[in-house]
């Protein structure tokens, strides 16, 4: 095959190597067991930074951090739409913080915000696992959970 693609044809092995050469590229062997074997015209070096590069981008395959924020009176359906929003994102693959913040008075009783991160966690349980325990952080429970393995 030619730089471009295109097939030359059956050449001998002298005539492959001095196209290579004129074009000032690398002769390639693609298949050996074929009959006759298949090379490719190719510049190799670029060729191999493209692998590497590739390789590089699988590796680099980032897991965000997304933030969920509740509050500790949250209606039931509103608290409904949030699980749904954060079973969605587990199952992308996200690890999930469970932001649940007081106001006001409402810090006084932040027995109301572990029962609420331990009803989120009750409810995800089969899909995810706890990274960090409901620990408060000035007027804020924070939880990170992350998708279960699988």
């Amino acid at each position: 095959m030619d730089v471009d693609g295109a097939p030359l044809g059956v050449l001998n092995i002298r005539d492959a190597l001095s196209k290579a050469e004129e074009q000032g590229v690398d002769l390639v062997e693609v298949a050996a067991n074929a009959d006759p074997p298949v090379c490719k015209l190719m510049d190799f070096g670029k060729y191999k930074y493209e692998l590497k590069k590739q390789q590089a981008a699988k590796k680099q395959k980032t897991l965000s951090l997304k933030e969920i924020k509740l509050r500790p009176n949250i209606g039931i359906h509103d608290l409904n739409v949030k699980l749904n929003h954060i079973r969605g994102f587990l199952e992308d693959g996200h690890k999930i913080r469970v932001r649940i913040f007081f106001r006001g008075r409402e810090i006084v009783h932040p027995e109301l915000g572990r029962r609420l991160a331990n009803n989120v966690y009750e409810e995800l349980k089969e899909i995810c696992t706890i990274d960090m325990e409901p620990k408060m952080e000035g007027k804020n429970l924070l939880m990170v959970l992350s998708p279960a393995k699988k």
